[in-house]
């Protein structure tokens, strides 16, 4: 169930490392015009399920602030579910870029910005195959790492990971970010996260 709340929050954080860390392999990946990521700041983090959603983040801590990268950061999470959770899951995400007062935005390009995804579990699936052992910190605490996930609390004590090189699109330049996610099954709304952050560039 953590696994799924992080996976929606974690989802929001496609344009943050903290998504980036753990036993994955270094996510750099040379583009036309790309720039490296060197700081990410100012996180903020807010439930917007209004109390209706049956997923509910209760609480979400990433430290140090600003977050240096390549560096380590570490995560703390709580995740509380009142509704046991099963493929598809589908996950939308509206990603905005701050242009003075206004904010802009932006599209979903090589599956990142504000794109949809039509079953969080299939990617899930990707990332760890079926079958085999869920990574740390997941292991250690019993965190279920794919779907189904059943009804209950769940919590990640703080961990540290390590975050490698990062490459940015062109198009994603330095500034202040918003990100809305929800995550929804057969048209009900699960659970809904809001974050903020601002990245920096070289």
């Amino acid at each position: 169930m953590l696994a799924a709340g992080l996976a929606l929050a974690l989802a929001a954080l496609q344009l943050c490392p903290a998504a980036l860390g753990g036993a994955q392999a270094p996510l750099l990946v040379e583009r036309s015009g790309s720039r490296r990521l060197s700081k990410v700041g100012g996180f903020a983090w807010e439930d917007c399920g209004d109390g209706k959603d049956p997923v509910v983040l209760k609480s979400l801590s990433v430290v140090p602030d600003p977050i240096s990268i390549p560096g380590s950061l570490r995560v703390s999470a709580a995740v509380s579910s009142s509704k046991a959770m099963a493929s598809p899951l589908k996950a939308v995400l509206v990603v905005e870029k701050a242009l003075g007062d206004l904010w802009i935005q932006l599209p979903c390009i090589d599956q990142l910005g504000s794109c949809t995804y039509n079953d969080v579990c299939t990617i899930l699936d990707d990332l760890i195959p079926p079958g085999t052992t869920c990574p740390e910190p997941l292991l250690t605490y019993g965190i279920p790492c794919h779907c189904p996930f059943k009804a209950g609390s769940y919590s990640l004590p703080a961990s540290d990971f390590d975050l490698p090189d990062v490459e940015l699109p062109a198009w994603m330049t330095n500034g202040n970010y918003r990100v809305r996610a929800v995550v929804s099954s057969g048209g009900q709304e699960l659970g809904c996260v809001k974050l903020a952050f601002s990245l920096q560039s070289q």
